[in-house]
């Protein structure tokens, strides 16, 4: 299997069917097959042909890994790949959210944390810095 260069954009689509089903040690058909059913969906030129990225072709070796070394259906991958896009989804959501309190932290206590009861009485509190559990 023929090895990617480091320094690539992950997301350009550089590499034509061939190229791409060489490097991820695959027939080209079954790039076709894969992109018929939604498995990988490379990028298209003007001209309507199928224009790889590094992405795509790592997500290529890992099918290929699932199904032949592990014995993973189509099925199941498509599965695996829905679940690993969620983790990356809720990863990036996590970072974000964390700089937000990192943000909200460094400001001090001017920024209180307020409390409502049903009838409509309102509590002024004072953030609870020992209640915040930061992951670093």
């Amino acid at each position: 299997m023929a090895k990617l260069p480091e320094r690539l954009d992950p997301d350009a689509p550089i590499f034509a069917v061939s190229v791409a089903a060489e490097l991820a040690g695959m027939h080209a058909q079954t790039l076709r097959q894969y992109d018929r059913i939604g498995l990988v969906v490379p990028n298209r030129t003007k001209s309507g042909r199928r224009r790889y990225s590094p992405r795509d072709v790592n997500k290529l070796r890992l099918i290929q890994h699932l199904s032949q070394e592990e014995g993973v259906n189509l099925n199941g991958i498509r599965r695996i790949i829905e679940m690993s896009n969620q983790i990356d989804s809720l990863k990036k959501r996590n970072e974000e959210l964390s700089e937000l309190l990192e943000q909200v932290l460094a400001r001090g206590d001017e920024h209180r944390v307020f409390t409502a009861t049903v009838g409509g009485s309102i509590y002024r509190g004072r953030i609870r810095r020992d209640l915040l559990a930061i992951d670093r």
